[in-house]
């Protein structure tokens, strides 16, 4: 065990900074020798007691007598090490702030002459006190060797330790860096969704606006008469189908026209009154409303198709109870009323109000449909029957599956020309325009004498049902019609006088009476034809006029006072 003193002994006076030098190095006070006995120090390497010396080393000038004893320091144990302290036994060997400092030469103790004080022995700069030189070396300018020695870092002690804390400044910093780049990633994503959004938002309004503007929905794109703007060029394709309304208890009909145009996708409800002549089965004129009694469903297709230039897919005879089940199938319809319908029972509320959107169950729809009032036209009451056949296709599926069971669950029996299936697909077409607004209901336009109006042939034949309105071809029957403004009653006569002549007989209207006859064609190739229909009544030759009979009526015959019947006085 080294006898020496232990740095960090408790009672081990610690040196204080009084300054630092040229260098940077601490310049420390020495404490003066003490007068008094040397106090016992305790070694606590289990050394022996030794007597303690006095601190007096001065570096810079001679060793004076101690005057005041030295109080120890407190003890630091966590002081920093890396100085060495001289030792305060001179003579002894000093401690090194080295981890295995090396023993510095002892020093013989200096004795002062009795007489005069001798100059004292240089003592050497402790070796604890790195780069501490004496003070004749310290104005000289220091060499390379001690210029390193100086600054030698093995003099100090450097100990890295792990910062955990630095480990958290780097794992921040990538996440702050991760979370911007995150941040980036979303705000671009953000922007492409937005752009992407957009248009697609354009290519749907525009979308939108092309369908509006080809279904003519538009502000401006409707014709000028108010009909579907749904307009196309060329050739347009057609689904026709007739619909006989049977009433059971009066024995009365209606006929409509379903129309489906599938180019323009436009449903129209077509209205045909009993009064329009047709030709029958051998080619004579009769009314619609004989034909469907006389000549059945097929004989009055065929009937309607020649005279309307279109042609009929079909026919649907639906009766009253029908209707009826086919009105509450779809959960009961919405119409707009024009009339109240009384009814039938006594002292009842009326069957139907009128007044818009009012509900009508099965048993009202029938009621509606066919009520006429007394003294009321005709087309007052196909008008109700139209206004009814649009609720329910409103309310009907635009499916065909469904569609095939809702009709199916009538249990009607069908014409074999439109089967089930044929008729579902049909109504589902004529359901899906009503459903969006693409219907409308027209009233085929038609004159006293039964014969179709100027404005037929443009309004709904060439329109609507795509047909023409033409004259008979040769070899046909000629189509005569006939006003009576004789004022006797002669209509029936000229009938008779016609059919016997081979001519075909097309209405019996009445006309203003009249002075003289007249007989008027439209075309000149049927010019021979109205001279010889003259002759037939009798008429003067002078009686034969170019002029517009009426619709597809060949020979128009408007009889005067100057008519002799044929058997009269």
């Amino acid at each position: 065990m080294n006898d020496q003193q232990h740095p960090y002994d408790p009672y081990y006076p610690q040196p204080q900074i009084i300054g630092y030098d040229e260098y940077g190095q601490p310049v420390y006070q020495q404490p003066q020798a003490q007068q008094q006995a040397p106090a016992q120090h305790y070694d606590p390497y289990g050394g022996q007691q030794q007597p303690q010396q006095a601190y007096g080393y001065d570096p810079y000038a001679q060793q004076q007598p101690v005057q005041e004893p030295v109080q120890p320091a407190p003890y630091e144990p966590y002081a920093q090490q890396g100085y060495a302290y001289p030792s305060y036994d001179t003579g002894q060997q000093q401690w090194a702030a080295q981890a295995e400092p090396a023993p510095a030469p002892v020093q013989a103790p200096v004795q002062a002459a009795p007489t005069a004080p001798a100059a004292p022995a240089p003592v050497a700069a402790p070796a604890g006190v790195p780069g501490q030189r004496p003070a004749s070396e310290r104005s000289a300018a220091p060499r390379q060797d001690e210029d390193d020695r100086a600054y030698r870092t093995e003099q100090f002690s450097f100990i890295e330790e792990p910062d955990e804390d630095s480990e958290d400044v780097i794992d921040w910093l990538k996440f702050t860096e991760s979370r911007s780049e995150r941040r980036e990633e979303a705000r671009r994503r953000g922007r492409n969704r937005i752009v992407a959004l957009v248009v697609v938002l354009v290519l749907a309004v525009a979308g939108g606006v092309g369908y509006l503007w080809s279904a003519g929905l538009l502000p401006g794109s409707s014709d000028p008469e108010g009909k579907s703007g749904n307009t196309a060029t060329g050739p347009q394709q057609r689904d026709t189908i007739v619909v006989h309304l049977h009433d059971l208890k009066n024995g009365n009909t209606s006929t409509a026209l379903l129309v489906d145009n599938t180019t323009t996708r436009q449903g129209t409800t077509v209205l045909l009154p009993n009064s329009v002549v047709v030709a029958d089965s051998e080619g004579a004129g009769t009314t619609l409303g004989k034909s469907v009694e006389d000549d059945g469903s097929s004989g009055t297709r065929e009937a309607i198709g020649n005279l309307l230039g279109t042609k009929i897919t079909g026919t649907w005879r639906l009766d009253t109870p029908y209707l009826e089940n086919l009105v509450e199938s779809v959960s009961s319809i919405e119409v707009d009323t024009d009339t109240d319908v009384p009814d039938t029972k006594k002292g009842a509320e009326p069957l139907v109000e009128q007044g818009e959107k009012q509900t009508l169950n099965g048993r009202a729809a029938v009621a509606y449909a066919t009520y006429r009032a007394p003294g009321e036209a005709e087309a007052k009451q196909l008008q109700r029957f139209g206004q009814v056949m649009y609720g329910v296709l409103r309310k009907f599926s635009s499916d065909p599956e469904a569609a095939t069971v809702t009709i199916e669950t009538l249990q009607q029996i069908l014409d074999p020309s439109l089967p089930e299936k044929d008729l579902a697909a049909s109504l589902a077409k004529l359901a899906e325009h009503a459903k969006i607004g693409d219907y409308k209901t027209a009233l085929l336009p038609v004159g006293q004498d039964g014969a179709l109006t100027d404005g037929a042939s443009d309004s709904v034949v060439k329109d609507i049902l795509g047909g023409k309105v033409t004259a008979p071809e040769a070899g046909e029957v000629p189509h005569v019609s006939v006003r009576d403004g004789s004022g006797k009653k002669a209509a029936e006569a000229a009938r008779v006088a016609l059919i016997n002549g081979g001519y075909a007989f097309v209405g019996g209207a009445e006309a203003p009476t009249r002075e003289e006859s007249q007989v008027l064609y439209g075309d000149d190739a049927q010019k021979a034809t109205a001279a010889e229909v003259a002759k037939t009544l009798g008429l003067p030759a002078g009686s034969v006029e170019k002029g517009k009979p009426s619709g597809t009526i060949a020979v128009t015959v408007i009889l005067g006072r100057d008519y002799k019947v044929p058997g009269a006085r």
